[in-house]
């Protein structure tokens, strides 16, 4: 295992993580084989305290105490054992042992969430002045989580029932969504580059997306979706069934809306759904602008899919990643202490893999081990300065979850949307330094237009992704949706989002993207958004305060596991975020970036 290496007062950074120090060997590890056959010992041990749990009116509370410490102890192993199995098949999707483990670790979920749902039936059988007088003197700490769990299970099905959709997920739903991972794996592309035929991974071929020969990428491009046409069909099927389990499921349980599940899992309104949405397409015209005038400045008349990323300008900006991790740390020390601190021992402990090799997965992420305290980010770094605003989102994310260690085990679990606002806030820092620190007009300009590209990613790309899903599933609840007809949906969703000003489309893209596929979470798309502009106003106080604004973030940080959205905006931005107001001036902050470049490029 390379190691980051001490040259005197110089730390050289290796974009190779350590996974040996939670189990040494990989996939064929016998440590963590053992560590799973415990795993499975305790989780029935689990099973039988919360079988023989029952809380009557001469019980002690501290029967309740016994069980929720169990909860936590089994949910930190569950969490550890996903996220080994995760970085295994990220860093080589060839690894078949990687996959067999992952269809283990899926049982032992499947079998923990069987054991919570009978809990979560036991809470709800409790009446509400002996549930109340619990919360109130023992469990004040917790009450948000509670309460939360004891209202969801309320509109589930029975117990057996909820227990039987848990077991036929396993291998029904769950299954198909591995079966995407098992195909992306085998995948390659096809490119032409100086004359030569090269056969790229996924994650490979999609940084070249932003490669500034115009041929190039229209070659990705080309190569990019006959790849994905070529098991169109297979990953039809697979979205059909991973939608059709959904709503069968939904059905059962007598909801009618699909974004019920999302909505709830993000602890958020539709009404402030809705509201972000219509402030944000009344406030797309400047980036209609924008859009043109970048095709202007190609040379083209409009900018196809594969021009989106282009870079614009001449930036020598490209950064090693020693040069980019020494960046971020500079940047992040201009805001607080303790992000430059935590992130500086992320790079030094071997905590991201960013090699650029074959065989690692596409895109990036970023997973915690509860056990051990840590987290791993897993990306492919080429540096570009996507790359490094990339790596900076993604410590972000592991420096919410380090600002959460010393809160309650049950209120770590924080939602996505308010996960992508850390990890948004973090990517802002780099992108604004990025720009203010350019030497030249060309420079600035093209560092300006990368922090834009995000921003129309996150405001067109993100809100094409939700038009799509949800006509989707309109369409999915009267049947089967054959491959062609996705394409024409994706299409369409392209059209809306970007307002019709693009040459050609990505129809594709419902196969090319993972987030369709991951069957914990229902709509992987607004939560972007809304954390994006979420973080847009936490940035916006930051600014104003300078470095004494770290304590009042990490306390934000804090709250993110146990109260809605829109308490949280209330509490620490005293923000109404069901008004169109508090949209309309995060929009706003993302076009005074449109109206630089439109203004540096007349």
């Amino acid at each position: 295992m390379s190691r980051s290496r001490r040259l005197g007062h110089i730390v050289t950074y290796t974009p190779i993580w350590d996974l040996d120090v939670f189990f040494k060997g990989g996939s064929g590890s016998r440590e963590f084989n053992d560590y799973l056959e415990q795993l499975t010992a305790e989780l029935g041990v689990f099973k039988e305290k919360t079988e023989r749990f029952q809380l009557r009116e001469d019980s002690s509370e501290s029967e309740l105490s016994e069980v929720l410490t169990a909860f936590q102890y089994i949910a930190k192993q569950v969490g550890q054992a996903g996220a080994y199995v995760s970085c295994l098949q990220a860093q080589n999707t060839k690894d078949v042992q990687a996959g067999l483990l992952r269809g283990r670790i899926t049982n032992i979920s499947a079998e923990f969430g069987v054991i919570l749902a009978q809990l979560d039936q036991k809470l709800a059988e409790i009446d509400d002045f002996s549930w109340n007088k619990l919360l109130n003197s023992t469990f004040t700490e917790i009450k948000f989580v509670l309460n939360e769990r004891r209202d969801r299970v309320k509109e589930k099905l029975s117990l057996p029932e909820e227990t039987m959709i848990q077991s036929l997920a396993v291998d029904g739903y769950h299954g198909w969504g591995q079966l995407y991972d098992t195909i992306v794996s085998k995948m390659t592309v096809k490119v032409e580059e100086n004359g030569e035929t090269k056969l790229l991974s996924i994650g490979q071929a999609f940084n070249k997306f932003s490669d500034p020969d115009r041929e190039v990428r229209k070659s990705v491009f080309q190569g990019w979706e006959e790849a994905w046409s070529q098991n169109g069909d297979l990953f039809a099927d697979t979205l059909n069934h991973l939608a059709g389990f959904r709503l069968s499921v939904y059905e059962k349980r007598g909801w009618n809306d699909v974004l019920k599940e999302p909505l709830s899992l993000n602890r958020m309104s539709g009404e402030t759904l809705n509201v972000m949405w219509e402030t944000i397409s009344r406030n797309k015209g400047p980036f209609l602008k924008y859009l043109k005038r970048k095709a202007e400045l190609l040379g083209v008349e409009r900018l196809d899919w594969y021009d989106l990323d282009a870079p614009v300008g001449k930036a020598n900006s490209k950064m090693g990643y020693q040069e980019g991790a020494e960046f971020i740390l500079k940047q992040f020390g201009q805001f607080g202490s303790q992000l430059e601190s935590f992130c500086r021992k992320a790079f030094e402990d071997n905590w991201i893999e960013a090699e650029d090799r074959a065989d690692k997965a596409p895109g990036g992420f970023c997973t915690s081990f509860p056990e051990s305290g840590q987290t791993r980010i897993f990306m492919t770094y080429s540096g570009t300065p996507n790359n490094v605003a990339t790596l900076a989102h993604e410590l972000g994310h592991a420096f919410h979850q380090h600002a959460m260690e010393d809160v309650h085990t049950l209120n770590q679990n924080y939602a996505m949307n308010v996960a992508e606002t850390a990890s948004t806030f973090a990517e802002m820092i780099v992108a604004d330094a990025s720009v203010k620190k350019a030497g030249t007009k060309e420079e600035h300009l093209a560092l300006l237009e990368d922090k834009i590209q995000r921003s129309a990613a996150l405001l067109m790309n993100i809100h094409a992704r939700f038009l799509f899903e949800t006509s989707f599933y309109e369409e999915r609840k009267k049947g089967a949706v054959s491959a062609e007809r996705l394409n024409e949906l994706m299409e369409g969703a392209q059209k809306e989002a970007y307002g019709d000003s693009l040459g050609t489309y990505h129809k594709g893209f419902w196969a090319s993207k993972l987030h369709f596929y991951i069957t914990g979470t229902p709509f992987y798309n607004f939560p972007y958004t809304f954390g994006y502009l979420f973080a847009l106003g936490i940035y916006a106080r930051a600014g104003k305060e300078g470095k004494s604004f770290e304590e009042k973030y990490i306390s934000l940080l804090k709250d993110t596991g146990s109260m809605t959205v829109e308490e949280l905006a209330a509490k620490h931005l005293s923000a109404d975020i069901k008004a169109a107001d508090f949209w309309e001036e995060a929009v706003k902050m993302t076009l005074k970036d449109v109206e630089e470049f439109l203004e540096l490029t007349k």
